[in-house]
């Protein structure tokens, strides 16, 4: 697209600035911990860890630069789990799906106070996430939270919103919705960097451009350079848990995709949007909103291509196509742009959970943590304090949460799952475009996109 700087990371990290990649491993070491990964769950795992025992050698291998795969190019929507009280108490009843969205505040909280004590300016913003319905059939997509949060007697954690409440925290002619109360928005790159950063501050030893190429069930890390035999290991690699031996039936892989706008604060005020609050529709394949430090409107779709397995495709982070739809509708959420510059646009994999929400547990001496499905910046916090405790083997209240070793739902094997997602997410598309048009899809269209919740299966929204 003309004038847009069309990249793989994006502006969130173009505004943080460079950083000097660490040394590769070189031959073999050995350690207490070694993280594969070195996104926010990684580094949340060794910041924790170094907490826990400040004495203990911790050392993360990261294929590429820390905090520059998805962690660094999402969002920033720092949420809860509370908009999948549903779910949880499907699966796992009220008392122990309360106790998951309970704890799933710590990460908004944490965040924030992590963030202050450690004097990293990561444009943390405290606000409520405003959950809109842009047309007619979005109304009521937001029914199952609000009626599991009032019958589960915390009625004031997803409420439902009258058009009115939402044009007045965001005048774009939104119909209504509901409010999710815990939540804020943070610069995702300038965090990652903040805990890479503090990370090494506090002695772990992180080895950049440093692919794992096997980690296996006694805690052994081979990678192109040399080893890491550690005590214990933990796998916290997003949307490439999929590649490791185990774990190809885990989850599958998506894609996302962003556009930011030039600075247009004249266009914030005249919508009245100047609380900070992150926006999400009620579209399956959502799109996500919110304002930037410097006055600049981000937005991005939740629509991209499937991936294949943990294989890395270029599409998942390229895709000109997805990053076109979600420019157009941008513009058609808030028309008052029109005229104005989208000035970058990049996307990124996501892993896309069974169940909707993030799952940890233990095999042999690696502990694993992944599917946040798109939501990883405030869980990712508490799944960090999950695997710093599994990997120390301290037993407590939130080892046990119902996100540890949970009953397995699988996603059927490649080549099925890409092209069933393939084949499901298109029918997504053409159902939320003819919503969006007034209309309704066609009975086969309807037949395809439900086929997910018929098999047990949670799809983004």
């Amino acid at each position: 697209m003309e004038g847009v700087r069309h990249t793989r990371y994006g502006w969130w990290l173009e505004e943080a600035g460079p950083v000097e990649a660490t040394r590769p491993l070189e031959g073999d070491t050995t350690a207490d911990v070694v993280v594969v990964g070195a996104g926010y769950l990684g580094l949340w795992t060794a910041w924790h860890l170094k907490a826990l025992e400040p004495g203990i050698d911790v050392v993360v291998l990261e294929a590429g630069l820390a905090g520059h795969g998805p962690s660094g190019r999402n969002g920033g929507f720092v949420s809860t789990l509370w908009d999948d009280l549903p779910i949880l108490r499907d699966r796992v009843g009220a008392p122990r799906a309360l106790e998951v969205a309970r704890a799933s505040e710590r990460g908004v909280r944490g965040i924030g106070e992590w963030c202050e004590n450690e004097d990293v300016d990561a444009w943390y913003r405290a606000a409520p996430t405003i959950y809109v319905a842009t047309s007619e059939a979005q109304l009521h997509s937001f029914d199952d939270a609000i009626e599991a949060c009032a019958a589960l007697g915390v009625p004031d954690e997803v409420r439902p919103a009258s058009a009115e409440e939402v044009r007045a925290r965001c005048d774009a002619g939104f119909l209504g919705g509901a409010v999710l109360r815990t939540s804020a928005t943070v610069h995702p790159a300038r965090l990652s960097l903040g805990l890479r950063a503090r990370s090494l501050d506090v002695g772990v030893r992180l080895f950049e451009r440093t692919t794992a190429r096997r980690l296996t069930a006694e805690a052994v890390a081979t990678t192109p350079g040399g080893s890491v035999r550690a005590g214990t290991a933990v796998l916290a690699v997003n949307s490439a848990t999929a590649g490791f031996p185990g774990f190809r039936l885990a989850h599958a892989v998506a894609s996302s995709h962003m556009v930011v706008t030039e600075p247009v604060p004249e266009v914030i005020d005249e919508l009245g949007w100047t609380g900070g609050e992150p926006i999400a529709d009620g579209r399956t394949l959502l799109h996500y909103t919110r304002t930037t430090r410097d006055g600049r409107i981000a937005f991005g779709w939740g629509g991209g291509r499937m991936g294949f397995g943990g294989r890395r495709l270029s599409r998942l982070e390229m895709d000109p196509d997805a990053v076109r739809t979600a420019r157009d509708d941008l513009y058609r959420f808030f028309p008052q742009l029109r005229g104005r510059r989208v000035t970058h646009a990049w996307g990124g994999p996501i892993d896309v959970s069974p169940t909707h929400v993030p799952i940890f547990g233990t095999r042999g001496r690696v502990h694993h943590g992944f599917g946040f499905t798109g939501n990883g910046v405030g869980p990712s916090y508490l799944g960090g304090e999950i695997l710093a405790r599994l990997a120390l083997d301290r037993r407590d209240g939130l080892t046990r949460l119902a996100l540890v070793e949970p009953e397995r739902k699988l996603m059927p094997p490649e080549p099925f799952r890409w092209a069933g997602g393939s084949l499901i997410r298109s029918a997504l598309v053409r159902s939320d475009r003819a919503d969006d048009a007034g209309g309704r899809a066609s009975f086969l269209i309807r037949l395809v996109a439900g086929m997910p919740r018929r098999l047990g299966l949670r799809l983004p929204r």
